[in-house]
């Protein structure tokens, strides 16, 4: 009861902190971070320490599944030869600098120091979705680092094992054996994420019932997951397949009832996962601090050496890759390359690969330096986080490369004008066909007119539509009320009256966020 306690407070906590972050506009990712570290350093707080299991069965799998969804296949094409060099190049350098750094500053022995290289190597998925959510990048930009952060695991955690068979075993593995397990970890999770993908896309044209399309949704990321795993290959990589693919085809397999219901179940599994995770963040630091041998009081400045060299080494291989996502060829830019290398932040996964070192070595003596690798890689995390979160948006927009409002107005309301036409051709066709009744089509028709005519006022046209749904709102929100005086009359049924909810719940749905 204890343990089932302390998660429902650190659920409220989260839930708390990340509702307050959205109220002012702050990072929601930084802010739980630091929100945990405060409790963890209350007095008498009691110390959180998190199976790595918990975080990589419980939490992972749908946030990785989320996040592969919101990738755009069409732009991901347009840059995957610079993915593929970061995914591969930049881990393995990044890997190799930490674990060489990390063994001329702190007093681990050489073998735990590219453990820690490994461990922070690549990207994470989770924090740089969360951070990027917000920010109006251009599309090739956010896709490179998305899809990067996304793909660059089965890297890392092919580098991960071989470090700590190295560290615990104190032995040598071979180029040809890393390279087998590589193709193991990366091509087998791709391939069950790809038969995942299809077995899902084969059930869902099978069914049209929303709770169960729900429940399909929810199980889809564990049922990759687990089934990757229990196959000795990546998770990870078999739900970031997964999801890419079913993001790509999944608005064709439902209707727009079931994908409200699954985008609204969705965002609330997300919302609370992500809370929680961030928190855990910041409340496992305090704890692993007090558990460092004698002898580690650099930790700090350590830490923060390894965090400039992460960031300095990326700024070197971004830059002249930034050609490759700016829409037009040139001279590498400064900028993109500044914003991508600091949108590139560390979080949960490097936090749950450093908790799953063993803690002895075969001899079964204690493994040296895991207490200060935990330590370091769980700061590092909390630097990314706290840091280049809070400072990213601002940086975002003093490099000029953040889509402006109006450009984003302009490319909804041409969307819209362009969907309108479609469907005022195709009112004709039906006209000539006569195939439906004339007084039908006309009144569609009306209706289609009439958002062109809005559209078509270059002046007025943007607050001329904003008025007309804060009175649409308006309206609603009357005929909501009229409802509840129906009902409470008994002049309509419990059934009658969720189903005329529902409907006017959907309209004002339609009309966009106020």
């Amino acid at each position: 009861m204890r343990a089932v306690g302390a998660v429902l407070l650190l659920i409220v906590l989260a839930t708390t902190v990340a509702t307050g972050a959205r109220r002012w506009r702050v990072p929601a990712p930084s802010l739980l971070v630091l929100a945990g570290l405060g409790v963890a350093l209350v007095p008498g707080a009691p110390a959180l320490h998190i199976a790595p299991e918990t975080i990589g069965l419980v939490v992972l799998p749908p946030l990785l599944y989320a996040s592969a969804e919101e990738l755009s296949l069409r732009d991901l094409r347009s840059v995957w030869r610079p993915v593929t060099v970061l995914v591969f190049g930049l881990v393995l350098a990044s890997a190799a600098t930490v674990g060489a750094l990390a063994a001329a500053l702190t007093p681990l022995p050489a073998s735990m120091a590219f453990v820690l290289g490994a461990v922070l190597a690549s990207t994470d998925p989770v924090a740089v979705t969360a951070l990027g959510r917000r920010l109006s990048l251009p599309g090739r930009v956010q896709v490179l680092v998305q899809a990067e952060s996304l793909f660059n695991d089965a890297t890392s955690l092919v580098l991960f094992r071989v470090a700590v068979t190295v560290a615990v075993a104190s032995g040598a593995v071979s180029w040809q054996a890393a390279g087998a397990q590589f193709a193991v970890l990366a091509g087998g999770g791709s391939a069950i994420g790809a038969a995942v993908a299809a077995g899902v896309t084969l059930i869902r044209r099978l069914t049209t019932d929303p709770v169960l399309e729900t429940v399909i949704a929810l199980v889809t990321p564990y049922g990759a997951y687990v089934l990757a795993e229990s196959a000795h290959t990546s998770g990870v990589t078999a739900v970031v397949v997964a999801g890419v693919l079913l993001g790509y085809s999944g608005h064709r397999l439902t209707d727009a009832r079931i994908r409200l219901q699954l985008h609204a179940v969705y965002a609330v599994v997300i919302f609370l996962l992500e809370s929680v995770v961030f928190s855990i963040v910041g409340l496992e630091l305090p704890a692993m601090v007090r558990e460092l041998p004698a002898g580690s009081a650099a930790w700090p400045l350590q830490a923060l050496a390894v965090a400039a060299v992460l960031i300095a080494l990326r700024v070197f291989w971004m830059l002249p890759l930034s050609t490759a996502v700016r829409s037009h060829r040139g001279r590498p830019s400064w900028r993109v390359a500044a914003v991508v290398s600091w949108a590139g932040t560390r979080g949960v996964m490097p936090l749950a690969a450093a908790l799953s070192i063993p803690l002895a070595a075969e001899d079964g003596r204690p493994l040296p330096g895991r207490a200060l690798v935990l330590v370091l890689t769980t700061a590092v995390v909390v630097f990314t986080l706290v840091v280049q979160g809070l400072s990213l948006a601002p940086l975002v927009n003093r490099s000029g490369l953040a889509l402006e409002p109006e450009h984003t107005a302009r490319e909804e309301a041409e969307a819209r004008e362009a969907l309108t036409r479609a469907g005022l051709v195709h009112l004709d066709q039906l006209t000539d066909l006569e195939s439906i009744p004339e007084h039908v089509v006309d009144r569609v028709r009306r209706g289609l007119e009439a958002r062109l005519e809005q559209g078509d006022e270059p002046a007025t046209g943007a607050p001329a539509l904003a008025s007309y749904r804060a009175l649409r709102r308006e309206v609603i929100a009357v005929q909501t009320t009229a409802l509840r005086h129906l009902y409470d009359d008994h002049l309509v049924s419990d059934t009658t009256r969720r189903q005329l909810q529902r409907d006017l719940d959907l309209e004002e749905t339609g009309l966009g966020t106020p």
